[in-house]
């Protein structure tokens, strides 16, 4: 489907063409084409004043009773005998929209071996009930078993929204619960509120960071979100009180057509973007890939992650897992050094939440000093050696 035009009330003016995102609108010389590119985003909509634009009407969907869903959920991603630090950011996100909604907010736990003490940790960071899913089969993660517990729970609980964390596992598996519980899913979201209606509003970047969307799901439950880690602020309250409620589920939520056989702990830990304390990121100022040694030793010495510029990933001096940025990875190490990196919009929103940030360019304009708490303006090719020998001669 694609945006339709009204032959008599368009006027061929061209405002239309220029504001497409996707560049799916061509002039002709009496008329208007709209190609297959067109993403439906009605931004030519709102841009034609003549309203010779309109958008194809959708279905509604399945028609269900969205007033017997009730509460917000949260998915503890567990790894390994450890919940992931985006759960708690997400527990503390969720408390905050559960209490503008006056529901209870929850917490999925699934796993092999769990302790109480690993729910009531998830109580600490707001969560008043804590379901927990406790079988050998779940030692490991497997997208099939994973998303069949998910999707009994929520036919048993009917909660209205649930949120995961956009992590290589909630990317994984979250869109085959959506598509379990015929529901909607925004991926990668940076932003949640709670609108008037009542609904979510999901917020996330679109058309290649471009613009910001806010998208909402008014017709089905639950309403579901994966957020991106390091976006959202945990905060602990020792002593709050909830309950652990253990839950059975029947066998055929087990099975599976994939076992994992052995588990092999990643080796490049430069690549561990939202989990470093210490990120020192490269960008064109670096020239080349070969200069991104520069980088990678000054990250080794401060135990720190290597990142990258979409500059200098498009350049191909980096792979994508090391970008950092808005089309990237969000990040808020406590320490991000950017190296030779201006400083673009789009790389500012996905590493602005650091605690410290250290900017060396030869550009003393260059946009990153305006959120740097520290500058260098110094050639890169200079400053960095000397600053990495300082480092090796002081230890």
């Amino acid at each position: 489907m694609k945006a339709i035009v009204d032959g008599q009330k368009c006027t061929v003016c061209g405002v239309c063409s220029d504001a497409c995102p996707m560049g799916a609108i061509a002039l002709r010389e009496n008329q208007v084409e709209i190609s297959d590119d067109c993403s439906l985003c009605g931004i030519c909509v709102d841009t034609c004043e003549f309203g010779a634009l309109s958008l194809p009407e959708v279905g509604h969907g399945p028609s269900e009773d969205l007033g017997s869903y009730r509460g917000v959920w949260v998915y503890a991603e567990w790894r390994e005998g450890k919940v992931h630090g985006v759960s708690h950011e997400l527990l503390s996100a969720g408390r905050i929209l559960a209490d503008k909604r006056g529901v209870e907010l929850g917490a999925v736990l699934l796993g092999s071996g769990l302790d109480d003490q690993m729910a009531g940790e998830l109580i600490s960071y707001g969560a008043e009930v804590v379901y927990v899913v406790d079988a050998p089969e779940l030692a490991h993660f497997t997208d099939e078993r994973y998303s069949k517990c998910i999707v009994e729970l929520v036919n048993r609980k009917r909660p209205e929204i649930v949120l995961a964390g956009a992590t290589s596992m909630g990317r994984s598996f979250i869109p085959r619960v959506a598509a379990g519980l015929k529901t909607g899913l925004t991926a990668d979201c940076t932003e949640l509120d709670i609108g008037d209606e009542g609904h979510l509003l999901q917020t996330r970047p679109a058309f290649g960071g471009n613009i910001m969307a806010t998208i909402i799901c008014p017709n089905r439950r639950p309403q579901m979100a994966t957020v991106r880690p390091k976006v959202m602020k945990p905060v602990r309250m020792d002593g709050r009180q909830g309950r652990i409620e253990r839950v059975e589920l029947p066998s055929r939520c087990f099975e599976a057509r994939v076992e994992v056989l052995e588990v092999i702990a990643e080796q490049d830990q430069t690549a561990k973007l939202t989990e470093a304390d210490v990120i020192v990121s490269g960008g064109r100022g670096l020239r080349s890939a070969e200069n991104f040694h520069l980088i990678e030793e000054l990250a080794g010495l401060m135990n720190g992650a290597v990142g990258a510029s979409r500059g200098a990933v498009e350049e191909g001096w980096m792979a994508p897992s090391h970008q950092v940025g808005q089309t990237g990875r969000t990040v808020a190490p406590t320490l991000y050094v950017a190296v030779g990196i201006s400083g673009a919009v789009q790389h500012l929103v996905g590493m602005q939440g650091s605690q410290v940030i250290v900017a060396v360019n030869k550009d003393a304009s260059a946009p990153i000093f305006d959120v740097a708490t520290y500058g260098v303006v110094a050639d890169l090719f200079e400053f960095l050696p000397e600053f990495v020998k300082r480092i090796k001669r002081e230890r």
